[in-house]
């Protein structure tokens, strides 16, 4: 790996040294941070085509611009690039890489088959333990409903620990388990279920309903009613189950296939997880700030994050367009899963179709968030007669016990979306007794100094619209603060009833904003947000300074007796602040201890 010294780094310089190898690149900026990974055939050709003055697209001209200097690392071959520049981007998350932004972690179906009798569970965590899992679920009432469909039709253990019994538990009794418990069951006849659910489970139905179909036609012949009815009532089942998955006749058995939609603001990528012609799930991403990316760009960027650690990689991604590393890509799949890995970009038939559809899922997906982000702004801005749409709204809470442990929580509604991750938490600095509305005047105006010295830091651009958390008092606080920069940021107050639930909107002159029920919700989950955002701050520094105390010092004080003191004073100043008289009511807390107490600097 080539380090390089920030203070003498020299652009022009430094490219002539870069070498005609494969490798990656890392970009960064001043503050020494990670802005953009890329891998290369050769790193030389490829970091120059950046400060080259060819046309650029508006996101790349913006990255390089902010490049203060770079590194690289040099290896063996592409692969070896490709795995990583996943690695790194996974790790860094810089701000100019396609990024997998969702944090949902969707149910598998999980089967233990390790277990001399394997059960059938529920998890959203995978781990590499030998077991099967088949999903992700992207609709965990679908994940929960065949788990239930499976313990309902198979008498599989219910049990997650399976533990030798003095006798079978109820299910055994209700005909819904064979008691493995007991060795009331065979490993080779229990194995024979798990065999069948497997099936189930990678959608082979038609397999198990023709066997299924036999044994019933062999039971009737022997005048076995009861297991004829038994079974038939299975078949039943496991055909609504297998319509329920059906999305088309598409022939592949193990696909992944990518649709991908763009807007003005958004871009959304949807996939489909189709196994033996069945749908089994469905998943679908958001993302901003890549319009002027090329859609080939935009899915080899996705395609290398979601797969990274995914262990339910298919034989098969169906995409629009070819990708430029393709092959590269193909052979790291392949490798990770000892099989053969196919991106491939249908041209006609039924493989096209169902890309077509992907796409078209994709698209509603967006307009349907469009819509409801749309018709939230467009009510904002005509109940708040803004000049503009409010597209970034903040909002402030302050929290204390007694002026103790000031702090503030930050919370942003990003397009009509409360985006936690863009939370902001402050020590207040300047006010040193409680006085919520000079605490929210800092804060403010500490915030609105970040975007005015340097926009593109973590606060990112300056608010269109700030909610105060409380009444005219706060409105007014906040009003103070944008003054002193002379900016035009429209202040609100989301006021509270006596139940201490969000009432309503109101303006600087105390009139109340009428809003709908949807709006109103919004800026409810809004304000209980930020509220949790401050008092979650402010816990976790009271508990730091309970547990990191200088009464810590003392001798004849343990952590029971300092969480007691702490809990009755709230501060160490208090209890200076106490006569020794006073703090000697306090069990435990002799003459001694009391003036050691007094005497803490």
């Amino acid at each position: 790996m080539i380090v390089l010294v920030k203070d003498m780094f020299n652009i022009e310089e430094e490219l002539k040294k870069l070498p005609d190898k494969p490798g990656v690149y890392v970009m960064r900026d001043k503050d020494d941070n990670i802005i953009y990974v890329g891998k290369a055939i050769s790193l030389k050709n490829r970091v120059k085509q950046y400060f080259r003055k060819t046309n650029k697209t508006a996101r790349i001209e913006k990255m390089v611009s902010l490049i203060d200097h770079f590194e690289y690392i040099v290896v063996d071959n592409e692969a070896e690039a490709l795995i990583l520049e996943c690695n790194l981007i996974k790790k860094n998350k810089p701000k100019f890489n396609v990024l997998l932004k969702d944090d949902k972690t969707y149910p598998y179906i999980k089967v233990d088959i390790k277990s001399d009798y394997p059960g059938v569970f529920l998890t959203r965590r995978v781990i590499n333990d030998v077991s099967k899992y088949f999903g992700p679920y992207a609709n965990p009432g679908s994940a929960k409903e065949m788990v239930n469909f499976i313990k309902g039709k198979y008498k599989i253990r219910q049990c997650k620990v399976l533990k030798e019994r003095t006798r079978p538990c109820l299910n055994y009794h209700i005909g819904r388990c064979l008691a493995p418990c007991m060795k009331y069951v065979t490993k080779e006849e229990y194995r024979k279920q798990i065999d069948e659910i497997i099936d189930l489970l990678e959608g082979k139905t038609d397999k198990i309903i023709k066997e299924l179909e036999n044994k019933m036609e062999e039971a009737s012949k022997k005048f076995e009613y009861e297991k004829a009815a038994e079974l038939r009532d299975r078949i039943q089942a496991l055909v609504r189950v297998s319509e329920k998955q059906k999305v088309s006749n598409i022939s592949e058995n193990n696909i992944d296939v990518i649709g991908i939609a763009k807007s003005e603001i958004e871009i959304c990528i949807e996939i489909f997880f189709v196994r033996g012609s069945k749908m089994i799930g469905r998943e679908h991403y958001f993302y901003n700030d890549l319009k002027d990316m090329e859609d080939k760009e935009i899915l080899s960027g996705f395609i290398k994050q979601y797969y990274l650690d995914n262990p339910n990689i298919p034989n098969k991604i169906m995409i629009r367009e070819e990708i430029e590393d393709k092959e590269i890509i193909e052979k790291w799949l392949s490798t990770i899963v000892g099989r053969k890995v196919e991106i491939k970009t249908p041209k006609k038939g039924e493989k096209l179709r169902f890309v077509e559809m992907a796409e078209m899922n994709s698209k509603v997906t967006l307009e349907n968030k469009e819509k409801d982000k749309g018709e939230i702004l467009l009510e904002l801005k005509e109940k708040l007669k803004l000049d503009k749409l409010p597209r970034k709204i903040e909002t402030y809470d302050i929290s204390n016990i007694s002026g103790e442990y000031m702090v503030a929580g930050m919370c942003v509604m990003q397009d009509g979306v409360i985006k936690k991750n863009l939370s902001r938490r402050f020590k207040i600095k300047t006010v040193l007794e409680q006085d919520d509305p000079r605490c929210t005047e800092e804060v403010v105006e500490r915030r609105l100094k970040h975007s005015i010295d340097k926009e593109n830091d973590g606060f990112g651009k300056l608010p269109d619209v700030i909610f105060a958390d409380g009444g005219i008092t706060q409105i007014r606080a906040i009003k103070r603060a944008i003054k002193k920069y002379d900016l035009d940021i429209k202040v609100f107050g989301m006021v509270k009833n006596d139940k201490h639930q969000t009432r309503a909107l109101i303006d600087e002159n105390r009139k109340e904003i009428e809003l709908s029920d949807k709006l109103m919700n919004l800026i409810t989950k809004f304000q209980d947000t930020v509220h949790d955002t401050a008092i979650t701050y402010h816990r976790k520094l009271r508990n730091k300074s309970m547990t990191n105390s200088k009464l810590d010092e003392i001798v004849g004080i343990g952590e029971v007796r300092k969480k007691e003191l702490l809990k009755k004073y709230g501060s160490i100043e208090n209890m200076k602040n106490a006569s020794i008289e006073e703090l000697m009511q306090m069990k435990g807390i002799n003459k001694e201890i009391a003036e050691k107490i007094k005497n803490l600097e």
